[in-house]
């Protein structure tokens, strides 16, 4: 770790700006050397600074050079970063020079990962670090910066100091295990087992909603062929993203595309017309409709409003709830092409007070219904106040403590060998150290920030 290390921080690419950092013992005299004009050995901490850059003699550019010092930096060292023009050739110059000087290229996820091992964060804060930078809504970025702040960690040290609790309790007791002395109230090790169990329990039930919430809200678009699903699914995105042709069974596979809706990400998947089919190639579509609707969150039915058998209609949408498991999925029946009717039936009042919605893909009108619909239903389910697990390392670790808080019960339960059930406890603690990573391996740390991006 007494390498000093340089990467570019900002987006590959040009742009207005672009950020070149460094970090180590080494960071000031290195960039002493290319500076000599405004002495950065001098400057106060947590100091910027106009400066030209020079390269052999010749000016390079006109940067903003700032000093942070150890311990009030990013990693936790001393750091400098120097703001350039974003010119391709300005920034990989500037890379260069640093390394002519003695800065090594950083890795990937380096610079965090120093943060981590100077205390700066603990490992699901870092890891919140990844996850903020690539949110793509408001709800994504909200659970990023609720495990950024230590939401989740402070959760980790109560179930530790409770599992601690528990096994000072037993320790107790093994140290008077001559004596056949039982100094834990077994009522109380299971009342605080429950305890246990309910907050794990919890998290780990969260983890579907919350890798949804990361990947976009599945919605699927489903109905009978050509009732408008693929030009429902390009007025939503507002580009035309589908093929819509008036031939039934043009579409032929699932075709995704993600789109936020009141700072939530949804992920909009438009399906193969559900029909019996001889076609091979539309047969194995309609196929992954039937897919798309179990991994479904959300179902949009549609039917064509010009169809005047409304008790056909009826009874195909009973059909497709009977055929298919739509417990806990939000299902929106959607009434399509309203504008080729002068008005709506008087038998479809019926319908509309049931909640169903009646719009023109093709117009583009009442397409604010559905998206208000999907709105309330974020807002009913209270997505954006949850904390939610998003990781899937958290959830292999959790799920593991859930299995061992179940050993411990049953060892109680069935007066199994206090040091047993100690040993189990201590299984646990493990587990938890290895979660906020005050237990690490070198394997382990390369594993999480070698996803990151070079520069952070």
């Amino acid at each position: 770790m007494s390498t000093t290390i340089c990467a570019i921080s900002t987006p590959s690419g040009i742009g207005a700006i672009a950020i070149v950092r460094t970090s180590g013992e080494n960071s000031f005299p290195i960039a002493a050397q290319l500076f000599p004009h405004i002495d950065i050995l001098s400057l106060p901490a947590q100091n910027a600074r106009f400066a030209q850059l020079y390269d052999n003699g010749q000016l390079l550019d006109e940067v903003v050079v700032t000093k942070f010092s150890s311990p009030r930096s990013y990693t936790g060292e001393d750091m400098v970063e120097i703001a350039c023009h974003g010119s391709l050739f300005v920034q990989k110059r500037i890379l260069e020079l640093l390394v002519e000087q003695g800065c090594r290229l950083a890795e990937p996820g380096e610079f965090t990962q120093r943060a981590f091992l100077h205390g700066k964060l603990d490992l699901p804060q870092a890891e919140a670090v990844a996850d903020l930078i690539e949110s793509q809504s408001e709800t994504t970025h909200r659970l990023a910066i609720r495990q950024l702040r230590g939401d989740f960690s402070k959760r980790m040290r109560q179930l530790r100091d409770r599992f601690v609790q528990m096994a000072s309790l037993l320790e107790l007791e093994l140290d008077f295990s001559e004596e056949d002395v039982e100094f834990a109230d077994r009522s109380e090790l299971m009342a605080l087992l429950d305890e246990m169990e309910g907050e794990v329990s919890r998290l780990v039930q969260s983890f579907k909603l919350g890798n949804v919430l990361k990947r976009g809200i599945p919605v699927a678009i489903v109905g009978k062929p050509n009732v408008g699903k693929s030009t429902l699914l390009n007025a939503i995105l507002q580009h035309e993203r589908a093929i819509v042709s008036p031939v039934p069974g043009t579409t032929r596979d699932t075709v995704e595309e993600t789109f936020t809706i009141d700072g939530t990400l949804f992920r909009f998947i438009d399906t193969a017309g559900l029909r019996e089919s001889d076609d091979t190639v539309e047969a194995i579509g309609i196929e992954r409709t039937r897919q798309a609707v179990e991994q479904a969150s959300v179902v949009l039915y549609l039917v064509d409003a010009t169809d005047t058998d409304l008790h056909e209609c009826q009874a195909e949408i009973e059909g497709f709830k009977r055929d298919h498991a739509l417990i806990d999925k939000e299902f929106i029946v959607v009434a399509n092409k309203i504008d080729e009717l002068e008005s709506l039936p008087s038998d479809y009042k019926e319908w509309h007070d049931g909640g169903t919605l009646f719009i023109s893909a093709k117009r583009r009108v009442n397409l604010g219904d559905i998206e208000e619909r999907l709105a309330q239903y974020v807002r009913a389910h209270r997505i954006q106040d949850l904390s939610l697990l998003t990781n899937e390392r958290h959830y292999a670790l959790l799920s593991g403590i859930g299995d061992t808080l179940a050993r411990i019960r049953d060892g109680l339960a069935s007066q199994l060998s206090t040091d047993l059930v100690a040993e189990e406890i201590r299984v646990a603690l493990y587990d938890i150290g290895t979660l906020t990573g005050s237990v690490s391996t070198d394997e382990l740390l390369d594993n999480i920030f070698g996803k990151f991006c070079i520069g952070k």
